[in-house]
């Protein structure tokens, strides 16, 4: 999805990006009747009428609502979501007639860096209808931004120069160029990292005889490989760092970091640590666990491997570079999402010397 430069902005001035969203309480909808849709259409326009708060995109689905904005410097992403949330989760406990919570969790504000990453969020809401079984694609949802956008729909207060600003000075061309740009559905691996990264879903969890449970994702990095690791989730993306860093230690890729007790597989255990802590994927406690060691053991390891200049740089590897190193060209299509060929996909690993948990069977 390529990275944020703080440099590349959409609008000049002290304004910063921010991807604000909501998420609905499970059994809950924040659409029990049709005509609540415009009424927090109408809602989320009025809250940025204040000075220096400009509304670029949005999507109001009836179990998520997604508003990107412009706000200044002097503004805070909670007052803004604060002047949505509020009066949302009001307007369904009367039109439902309860009193339960409506969201599943405070509002979560995301920030945007660059004209790139607005884009790819501009594309992935588009497209969110779609995925989620509303409609058959993105210019048919009409409680989005994208139809009044494209002129499908009049304006009704939403000012679109904002979002076509993206895409080109001169409105037919913006929107021709926008039209191009969401074209291709985005992969099944693009949303699954997308959704990790917003909190939209939970990445699995277990470690060492621990029961199964869930967390959220903190970072991009640790989305992006979780996505990559599949339903296994931190686990399994614990497993493709392993990997990873016993190719780069043993270029034959035959350190056990499971089984292996001599000094390679402490180094690569403590470097999986390293680079789990550093991109947020887990806590060296959860790794210890994962590896069967005692945590005690384990910082030992991490502070021997903290003094080897090797080590740091291994342990300092950007997460792209990890990812590029897991994945080559593919040449099917996915057609289950629409992805185009020879994009990057998710390849098969070799299965780690993991040794059986306890009361796991070998098999």
């Amino acid at each position: 999805m390529g990275p944020a430069d703080a440099t590349d902005r959409c609008i000049p001035g002290q304004h910063s990006t921010w991807h604000l969203h909501w998420q609905a309480a499970v059994g809950q909808t924040f659409l029990p009747m049709p005509s609540l849709a415009e009424r927090i259409r109408e809602r989320v326009i009025a809250a940025h009428r204040r000075r220096r708060r400009i509304l670029v995109d949005f999507c109001i689905l009836p179990t998520e609502i997604h508003v990107i904005s412009h706000i200044a410097e002097d503004d805070t992403p909670g007052k803004v979501a604060g002047a949505i949330g509020n009066v949302v989760a009001r307007w369904v406990r009367e039109a439902r007639q309860v009193r339960t919570p409506v969201m599943s969790g405070p509002f979560r504000a995301r920030l945007i860096c660059s004209d790139e990453a607005l884009r790819i969020e501009n594309r992935m809401l588009a497209w969110r209808p779609v995925v989620l079984g509303l409609c058959r694609g993105p210019t048919f949802y009409p409680h989005g931004a994208l139809r009044t956008a494209l002129g499908m729909r009049p304006s009704s207060g939403f000012d679109v120069r904002p979002m076509l600003r993206c895409y080109g000075n001169e409105p037919v061309q913006a929107r021709r160029t926008l039209r191009q740009w969401l074209s291709r559905r985005p992969s099944t691996l693009d949303w699954r990292a997308w959704e990790l990264a917003r909190g939209l879903v939970l990445a699995p969890s277990t470690g060492g005889p621990r029961p199964a449970g869930f967390r959220e994702v903190k970072t991009a990095e640790a989305a992006a490989l979780i996505a990559l690791a599949g339903d296994g989730g931190i686990a399994a993306a614990l497993d493709i760092l392993a990997d990873w860093v016993s190719r780069r230690i043993d270029r034959s890729g035959a350190a056990d970091l499971y089984r292996g007790r001599d000094a390679r597989a402490a180094r690569g255990r403590a470097l999986v640590a390293r680079l789990a802590t550093r991109h947020a994927l887990c806590s060296s406690a959860f790794v210890a666990r994962h590896f069967g060691k005692a945590k005690s053991t384990l910082s030992e390891q991490i502070s021997a491997s903290r003094r080897r200049d090797a080590d740091t740089g291994l342990a300092a590897t950007p997460m792209a570079e990890i990812l590029a190193g897991l994945a080559t060209p593919s040449g099917a299509t996915d057609s289950a999402s629409g992805g185009e060929a020879g994009r990057i996909e998710r390849l098969p690993r070799r299965a780690p010397s993991r040794p059986p948990r306890p009361g796991q069977c070998p098999g």
